[in-house]
């Protein structure tokens, strides 16, 4: 059997740590992946995906992520079943084996702003670009010859 997730979309809210009556550390968060299409005259959709993740990882997420950033997450997708109301729902998750960045935190802070609305209502990503810091970096003149790789 094979069950295998992988997604990199951006956070819909904070990610907030909580911890089961066992005192084991979990967070709950939905990411939102951009369809790889755009129907023509129409704006890019979205997808809306549901993540768990727990001990360390729970840990790693609440603290280092927060809503509007690009996140990269493996694992498998888990189904549950419940009753509300007298109503049975079922409901499918990612439970994440590995979470990463998917964006440098230059990146993250560039000015670039995705802005994701909830399914039923509209998606939108509105961008904007600001002047690129070249931080600690300097050209280097010379012939590839001078350089130490």
């Amino acid at each position: 059997m094979l069950n295998v997730v992988a997604l990199m979309g951006r956070l819909v809210a904070d990610p907030e740590l909580k911890h089961t009556p066992g005192n084991v550390p979990v967070t709950s968060f939905r990411i939102a992946v951009d369809r790889s299409y755009v129907k023509q005259g129409a704006e890019r959709e979205a997808d809306f995906f549901n993540v768990v993740a727990w001990r360390d990882r729970a840990e790693f997420v609440a603290k280092y992520f927060l809503k509007g950033q690009m996140i990269a997450v493996e694992g498998s997708l888990q189904s549950r079943s419940y009753e509300k109301d007298g109503i049975k729902r079922t409901v499918y998750e990612v439970v994440a084996n590995s979470v990463h960045f998917g964006e440098s935190k230059r990146s993250a802070n560039s000015g670039v702003e995705t802005r994701y609305d909830e399914p039923g209502g509209s998606t939108s990503a509105a961008t904007s670009y600001s002047s690129v810091d070249t931080g600690d970096f300097q050209e280097i003149s010379g012939t590839d010859d001078d350089l130490p790789f």
